[in-house]
């Protein structure tokens, strides 16, 4: 190398081109590769901003940022929905109504191509929709029509395939009912907009389109399943017409359960009728029959008219006016009150009711909450129904049931304040909060409330609820059985069976309602559809299943305290004369 750097023509001492030579191809190289490098650095940097750009923009439009109408001019038209409606829970947190996020479709016609064959492929994907209307939408004047409200993520997904354009979706919270039936007359349900329409959702909408936390409700859920199950199951049974049943808690008023049957999905609430979302429990108001000897008896002992071991001349049909009261069967001699409320005598009733009149009835019935609109959490309900001149013929016959038309609600609420030791607490559909006290209104002495709770344990041991006999639940109650009202006078045929029960009686915790809407007999029932062979099975069956989730324990009936707790005195041998 040495050799061939002397041989080079440039003189070293006096040529700068010859003497800078290698110093300048070393310099070009190095700032040909700065300059390559300084490009390569900048084009990343550029790709770098480009894709951090692009990535946060997809996650603001993935995560952050909420789907919105694709013009202003659609914006204007588009129905400004009410989003995050609270959830609606039972006592124990069970979701019984939600909100889920759905796209709902619409148009603008005048972004609309060919409308025929846009109505065409849309009801290709959407069966449910019609042509001729969808062809109808898309050639109005206007910039905004609906299509079709809260489509399924493969509807929508089904009718961005098809590319159309002026088609768009409008995001909205759908309600959702997860248990479909079984709480549809209680939570109610809302319209495509989201404003409750009936029920909770209805009475509490302005709270629940607040949002918030969930709205607590007292039933229990499980309660609910097993007296819906055992209504269903006695309605088809009987072949009745409807049905419908309550639980209470007999110290707070909170309804645990409360059906009325037919009912109906309120997920499909538009496509059940009239007679499906008719609340029987509370819209529908019912004359009950015998249920009301507990508020005649009641009456009786408060006032001090009768003592238990009084007796009452029931041998003779009453006769007044064109009218005759009589007995389902007839004893044909002086009843006490104890055989009066066993046996269901409709004299001795009318009897017991004339000695504390009219005025008192009233009084005493209005007390207890009968005369009056509930103040349960709903807007179905119902207007009692009683004479507006309160003559001795409605003293006697609203002593046995019938006159006075009432919520069933009501009959319940009622007799928990008979058997609790005298306080009414007003039913409500809210849970109570721990240690809230509830509020009530003294209306017997707790004297007569043990008077009878001895009377009602009577009618399952010894009288017309022999059915409803629960060995260690010391179930107690009292049944009905009464015509309904036509328009030429009752009919025969037509009844209205109920049964209203208690448990345990030595310190009820818990009443429960059912009645059947015109039952049939069955070769079961040995030809009647009374209350005592119909409710009273119903309720039978419900306490046994409910109990235990209660925590309500098995108690030895035996046991001389208890036996002591319940004794009323009775002749022996009429004891062996009581009726089914």
């Amino acid at each position: 190398m040495m050799k061939l750097w002397r041989q080079n023509p440039c003189h070293p001492h006096h040529d700068a081109a010859c003497n800078g030579g290698p110093v300048r191809l070393e310099g070009a190289n190095k700032q040909a590769l700065e300059i390559g490098r300084n490009r390569l650095v900048f084009c990343a940097g550029l790709f770098t901003i480009a894709f951090a750009v692009i990535a946060f923009r997809l996650v603001d439009v993935t995560v952050f940022s909420q789907p919105k109408e694709p013009s202003p001019e659609h914006a204007e038209r588009a129905t400004r929905l009410p989003l995050e409606r609270a959830d609606i829970v039972d006592r124990n947190g069970v979701l019984l109504a939600t909100s889920l996020e759905t796209a709902s479709l619409y148009a603008d016609p005048k972004e609309i191509r060919n409308a025929a064959d846009t109505a065409r492929q849309l009801v290709r994907v959407l069966p449910e929709l019609k042509v001729k209307e969808i062809e109808e939408k898309l050639t109005r004047e206007q910039r905004f029509v609906w299509i079709q409200r809260s489509l399924s993520p493969r509807q929508e997904y089904e009718v961005n395939r098809l590319g159309l354009p002026g088609l768009y979706f409008q995001r909205e919270d759908r309600r959702v009912y997860p248990h479909g039936v079984l709480t549809a007359h209680v939570v109610g349900f809302t319209n495509v907009d989201n404003h409750g329409m009936a029920g909770i959702e209805r009475h509490f909408d302005e709270t629940l389109s607040k949002g918030g936390s969930p709205l607590v409700l007292s039933l229990d859920l499980r309660i609910q399943h097993v007296l819906r199950e055992e209504l269903a199951q006695g309605m088809a049974e009987y072949q009745a017409a409807a049905a419908g049943g309550a639980v209470l808690d007999a110290r707070t008023g909170e309804v645990l359960a409360m059906v009325s049957l037919p009912d109906f999905d309120a997920n499909k609430a538009g496509e059940a009728g009239d007679d499906e979302r008719f609340n029987r429990m509370t819209l529908g108001v019912y004359e009950m029959g015998s249920i009301f000897k507990v508020f005649t008896a009641a009456m009786a002992l408060e006032t001090g008219t009768s003592k238990l071991t009084s007796s009452y001349d029931a041998s003779h049909p009453i006769q007044i006016a064109r009218f005759t009261i009589n007995d389902y069967h007839n004893m044909r001699r002086a009843l006490t009150v104890p055989e009066i409320f066993m046996y269901s005598s409709n004299i001795g009733a009318a009897r017991m009711a004339l000695d504390f009149g009219g005025t008192v009835q009233h009084e005493f019935l209005d007390r207890l909450g009968l005369l009056s609109q509930s103040k349960l959490e709903i807007d179905e309900l119902g207007e009692p129904a009683f004479p507006a001149q309160w003559r001795p013929i409605n003293t006697m016959t609203i002593a046995f049931g019938h006159g006075v038309s009432v919520e069933p609600i009501q009959v319940a609420a009622a007799s928990a304040a008979v058997v609790n030791g005298g306080i009414l607490h007003d039913p409500t559909l809210l849970k109570r909060r721990a240690g809230e006290d509830a509020s009530g209104v003294r209306v017997i002495s707790e004297g007569t409330s043990d008077e009878m709770r001895r009377l009602m344990r009577l009618v399952v041991t010894d009288g017309t609820a022999k059915e409803g006999s629960i060995p260690g639940y010391l179930l107690g109650g009292k049944t009905g059985t009464a015509e309904k009202a036509s328009l030429h006078g009752y009919a025969k045929k037509a009844l209205l069976s109920s049964f209203v029960g208690a448990f345990p009686m030595t310190n009820p915790k818990y009443v429960v309602l059912a009645f059947y809407d015109e039952p049939h007999a069955t070769k079961q029932t040995h030809g009647y559809a009374t209350g005592g062979w119909t409710a009273v099975p119903v309720v039978n069956r419900v306490v046994q299943r409910i109990a235990p989730l209660l925590g309500v324990m098995p108690i030895d009936e035996k046991d001389p305290a208890i036996e002591r707790a319940l004794w009323v005195q009775i002749n022996p041998q009429e004891r062996k004369l009581a009726l089914n």
